[in-house]
């Protein structure tokens, strides 16, 4: 089981056309129908909100279609849950590692539950859903009199197991019922080859091989159980990737080929009807319990083994003490860090100051008193529901998808089953990363593991290919990958590495965009920071940021000055021709900076020396004159061809935090936020990082909140963002939105931890958060004021800074 991994999860290739219809396609949504109840006090909780709980979600309604699913999760086993206007509890199910023979990450399934007798009726008197994410569980009761039913399912947060528990005020039968899709070979829709804004890996028009989906196969002849499962037997697209990359003779195992994913259901008192329905004998208790496993490589005959054993090891403890150590977990983490906004309650009955969106103040109208009570509650809820959906998927033994994570669902309207997310089944970097930036903060470390892991497992295959491509050490990782480390063929190109001048991708949107590597490191020695783990740190860390900084130093040339001239390059996807990217230059000053402040001891002599060295070499940080005569930061030293709508010349700013409210050359990154190109608040958009780093409270918090309200319409929960620029729910723009919440509260660099450098003047605030150097900061900030204050270790309060009411970035 991968819950807790031995070792260890992008900007799109947006078309500029494909940015264009996004941005034509934005409204601003309505709130969600739902309810928020009161939360319950757990055994360490954190404190109770005053206003409604952002940790319960209730409907009073049954759910028409898919749309209306609730998500729950261990981390590992995801699912899409909702009740029918029938009373039928339904359910997808899902596994960060249920990969077909093409590499796309499938749904193991999906299960109809039923109690009793299909009646619109008993919905229709009487019905109440919750989705209570203090303890991970989804509650409800429907029906009157006789015709009542209690329902509860959750996902065992210690196991890759499924319970589902039914209570009746009589006697009725229950049934689970398998509802697969993938039944006979088919060819992969014409929609999902071929459309534009898809960016297809089976794009017929580039390589025209016909995608084929084979069958899930359902066991037979199973006594007391139903199950299925799919195995791959075959792996082109592992074959196609490798062989035209030039990565076919890379020692490696096969990662697609004897892959197994699957489930069996079991039952008290079973009736085996078919081999996809399992009944329940009649009683006024129902428990049926699914195991969801995947193995590689492996057999049928090895993974009913596992997955028996999985159940019947499962079945010698009793639920109770498996419900409580469930809820234990989910107690555990919602206790090691929690964000409550309130509305200050002197500015509760006023238009508080001036409010700023996107450096414009709001007029009287816009900055109207109606609402904005609600706003803080608003911010709460999103932040605590889109952490509990990250802890639903961050566990298992990749990384986190952005586009859809766990938790798609068919489209309305188009060919497409629960199967299809747009952009594929591979991992873009840059938007991959959006979901790990808040976890140090939030204390969610062991959700990094999967990750680091992915993106540090494939360090021989980069160095290899840097060597292969360019005949010289270190290694880049380039953009696009799919999960064992190869490009995506549309992104590289179909004819093979050897019948080509350019060993590099084709696509020009990734081509020189190598900041990638530059993140990684930055965010491992982050991650070193925050927990002092020197195995971590000498076992993946330094090795792997020693090869990314050997390929920059040996990669490029240096001018009579001894500087390096980083081109060809480019500035992530918006800027193909650049002479010293900003992405990189950032990269390299903040990554050499962090290996230069490790430890004397935990650095070899050899190392310091390259990096000694190296600093030297780094050209400064690029900036131009704006049109306004003020000095800005700039996406290169020289930059051209603009493809598309990311601000590469803030990264200064944000994610390497070489620019911000209480460092030199602030001025630099205002007028740089001033005059960006492109901006909004949605998906992998980052404008209210910006601003919270440059310390504009109102600019980032109202951003925030216009994030926060961006619903994506048909679905009924309340986080599920998008489709946005990638699919929904998007990761990506939730990803955002944790990090954005928690710049606004505490920002650190290095020791010194500074408490609300963004934080508008409105609110009051409840939180606890991690800090480096393993230190965890708990506190009330009360009508602009702090009424109490813990700093764990307490020697470490000397390096807190209180900054609100600062003004840091005017």
């Amino acid at each position: 089981m991968q819950l807790s991994p031995p070792y260890s999860p992008s900007h799109s290739v947006l078309r500029h056309f494909f940015a264009r219809k996004c941005f034509e396609a934005l409204a601003v949504l309505s709130l969600p129908a739902c309810v928020f109840a009161q939360g319950t006090p757990a055994a360490i909780p954190p404190p109770p909100v005053t206003e409604a709980s952002p940790y319960k979600v209730i409907w009073e309604t049954p759910s028409k279609d898919a749309y209306g699913t609730m998500p729950l999760g261990n981390g590992e086993v995801g699912l899409n849950a909702w009740i029918d206007e029938l009373g039928d509890l339904k359910f997808y199910i899902a596994r960060i590692d249920s990969i077909d023979e093409n590499g796309r990450l499938l749904k193991v399934g999906s299960v109809r539950v039923r109690v009793g007798e299909a009646d619109v009726r008993r919905t229709a008197a009487s019905f109440r859903q919750l989705l209570d994410t203090k303890r991970g569980v989804l509650e409800a009761e429907y029906g009157t009199g006789d015709e009542k039913v209690s329902l509860r399912l959750w996902v065992d947060a210690n196991r890759p197991v499924i319970v589902v528990e039914a209570k009746t005020a009589k006697p009725v039968l229950a049934t689970a019922h398998a509802e697969l899709w993938r039944k006979t070979r088919e060819k992969l829709s014409t929609y999902e080859c071929s459309d534009l804004d898809n960016d297809s890996p089976y794009d017929r028009r580039k390589f025209p091989v016909e995608t084929l989906i084979e069958p899930d196969t359902i066991l037979k002849n199973q006594a007391g159980q139903i199950g299925w499962f799919h195995l791959n037997q075959r792996s082109e697209s592992y074959q196609r990737t490798a062989a035209v990359q030039g990565t076919d003779d890379f020692p490696r195992e096969n990662p697609i080929l004897h892959r197994i994913f699957g489930a069996i259901v079991r039952c008290e008192h079973p009736n085996r009807i078919d081999d996809t329905t399992l009944q329940s004998k009649k009683n006024t208790t129902h428990s049926f319990e699914i195991a969801a496993t995947t193995l590689h490589p492996s057999s049928e005959r090895e993974w009913l083994a596992d997955a028996t054993r999985i159940l019947d090891s499962t079945k010698q403890i009793p639920l109770t003490e498996r419900q409580a150590k469930h809820e234990a977990w989910w107690n555990e983490f919602w206790s090691r860090s929690w964000i409550h906004f309130s509305q200050n309650k002197k500015a509760q009955n006023k238009v508080s100051g001036r409010i700023f969106v996107d450096g414009k103040e709001l007029t009287p109208r816009d900055n109207s008193n109606s609402g904005q009570s609600q706003d803080a509650s608003i911010m709460t809820r999103a932040y605590t529901l889109q952490r509990y959906v990250t802890a639903c998927a961050g566990r298992g033994r990749y990384a986190i998808k952005y586009n859809g994570s766990l938790f798609t669902v068919p489209e309305k309207g188009k060919p497409l089953d629960a199967d299809f997310r747009k952009w594929g089944p591979g991992y873009w970097f840059q938007n991959t990363r959006e979901m790990y930036f808040s976890m140090p903060a939030s204390g969610d470390f062991e959700m990094m593991q999967p990750f680091f892991s992915m993106y540090f497992d494939i360090l021989e295959l980069c160095k290899y290919w840097t060597k292969k491509y360019l005949g010289h050490g270190g290694a880049f990782y380039p953009e696009c990958i799919l999960f064992w480390g190869d490009v995506f063929l549309e992104t590289y190109g179909y004819t093979p590495w050897d019948k080509r001048k350019e060993k590099l991708q084709v696509s020009g949107y990734h081509k020189y965009e190598w900041v990638g590597g530059l993140e990684i490191a930055n965010m491992m020695l982050e991650y070193y920071e925050y927990t002092g783990d020197e195995k971590f740190l000498n076992e993946k860390a330094i090795p792997f940021t020693k090869e990314i900084l050997t390929f920059f130093d040996q990669h490029y040339s240096v001018n009579a000055n001894g500087r390096l001239v980083m081109t060809p390059a480019q500035a992530v996807e918006t800027w193909w021709d650049c002479t010293n990217p900003m992405p990189e230059v950032a990269g390299l000053h903040s990554v050499v900076q962090k290996m230069q402040q490790l430890p004397e001891n935990l650095l070899s002599a050899e190392l310091k020396q390259f990096t000694a060295a190296l600093k030297e070499k780094l050209p400064p940080i690029p900036t131009m004159t704006s049109r306004g005569g003020k000095l800005m930061l700039a996406p290169g030293e020289r930059f051209a061809k603009k493809k598309n709508s990311e601000n590469p010349e803030l990264y200064a700013v944000f994610p390497f935090r070489l620019i911000s409210y209480e460092k030199p050359n602030l001025e630099w990154g205002l007028e740089a936020l001033k005059r960006r190109q492109d901006r909004g608040f949605l998906g992998w958009r980052q404008d209210e990082l910006f601003m919270a780093y440059l310390g504009l409270a109102n600019e980032a918090r109202d951003g925030l909140l216009k994030r926060a309200k961006k619903k994506h319409p048909p679905s009924r929960f309340p986080v599920f963002w998008g489709p946005n620029y990638d699919w929904t729910p998007d990761q990506c723009h939730g990803g955002v939105l944790t990090k954005g919440v928690q710049s606004l509260v505490m920002q650190c660099d290095g020791k010194r931890i500074d408490l609300f450098p963004a934080f508008p003047a409105d609110w009051d605030c409840d939180f606890k958060l991690h800090a480096p150097y393993q230190t965890v900061i708990e506190g009330k900030l009360i009508g602009g004021k702090i009424s109490s204050l813990k700093v764990t270790p307490k020697e470490r309060e000397k390096d807190v800074r209180i900054l609100i009411g600062k003004d840091t970035g005017r």
